[in-house]
């Protein structure tokens, strides 16, 4: 049942919430490492699944923040998404409880302070894997991530080993 909501809901998110290929792209490659993230970290399939769905809908608001702002700033994302995320996942058929959690995911998933659990802590790390490439980070602002925001040993090995000793 988890892999069918998973896959549910990326379908979902191709058909209305995105823009383009660099959308269905990021939240694709989100999900990927966010799954291995939480799979070599240990997660209990519970978790895993809230996991995986958040990193699905996470930039659920881009393509609205477009058009309302003229951009897609995290603070942007951070305030539009919830609704959007719970409204898809409500139409699939997602229990209420995961779908708040997903939504608060989503309403932080730019937020950086006061983490709140490892779902939150592992979609922000594999949110910044995509973005650090897609973003072509500097190599300082991998080291300050490395050294403030990666708390899993899997992320950190991650970033150490795509981007480079320094990260």
């Amino acid at each position: 049942m988890n892999d069918i909501l998973t896959a549910r809901a990326a379908e979902a998110m191709i058909e209305r919430y995105c823009d383009g290929v660099h959308d269905v792209n990021h939240f694709l490659k989100v999900h990927s490492y966010a799954r291995m993230i939480g799979i070599l970290e240990g997660l209990d399939e519970d978790v895993l699944l809230t996991l995986e769905l958040a990193a699905i809908v996470h930039d659920i608001a881009c393509p609205l923040c477009r058009r309302l702002y003229g951009r897609a700033d995290g603070d942007k994302q951070e305030l539009e998404g919830p609704a959007l995320a719970r409204e898809l996942l409500s139409g699939l058929g997602c229990d209420a409880p995961r779908t708040e959690r997903v939504c608060a995911l989503v309403g932080r998933h730019h937020t950086y302070t006061n983490v709140d659990g490892p779902d939150a802590r592992i979609l922000l790390e594999a949110d910044f894997l995509v973005n650090a490439d897609e973003g072509h980070a500097s190599k300082a602002a991998m080291r300050e991530m490395l050294a403030n925001v990666f708390r899993t040993e899997t992320g950190a090995r991650l970033l150490r080993r795509i981007y480079g000793p320094e990260g």
